[in-house]
């Protein structure tokens, strides 16, 4: 890494008390409240500092609104599993606009699309199933 990039970097960390405040004053903000993970990692900051920038902007793109961004952010994490995100974000997306209607569908969206994973790979060994049982039977 080129020096100048390095001493951006110190100096930047140099002022992460100050950055952690921000960044929970705008997760506040941003989803009304201040997630389990983010606290823990605050003690790296270092980790904590730059993973909330790349969550920031990963979750506010410039291609969507905030309500599309958080429907979005509630699909992927009831198609993950991750109860704790799901909570957030469904809390998130109300208060970005959603309806209760609209979050409901972007879950079911999930749930549609989980399935799909469960029958490709199960219908696919199926079929490798049933392919050889008529080999043996032939």
């Amino acid at each position: 890494m080129k020096p100048k990039n390095k001493a951006l970097i110190k100096a930047l960390l140099e002022e992460a008390d100050s950055l952690q405040e921000d960044i929970y004053d705008d997760t506040e903000q941003m989803l009304g409240t201040v997630p389990f993970i983010l606290r823990v990692m605050a003690r790296r900051p270092e980790f904590m500092i730059f993973s909330a920038l790349k969550d920031f902007h990963g979750l506010r793109p410039k291609s969507l609104d905030a309500r599309t961004a958080e429907l979005l952010a509630v699909a992927a994490a009831a198609g993950a599993g991750a109860d704790k995100c799901l909570k957030v974000h469904m809390n998130a997306a109300s208060r970005a606009g959603a309806s209760e209607d609209e979050i409901m569908d972007a879950v079911l969206i999930a749930a549609l699309i989980g399935q799909t994973k469960v029958l490709a790979s199960a219908l696919r060994t199926f079929q490798e199933f049933e392919e050889k049982a008529k080999e043996k039977q032939a």
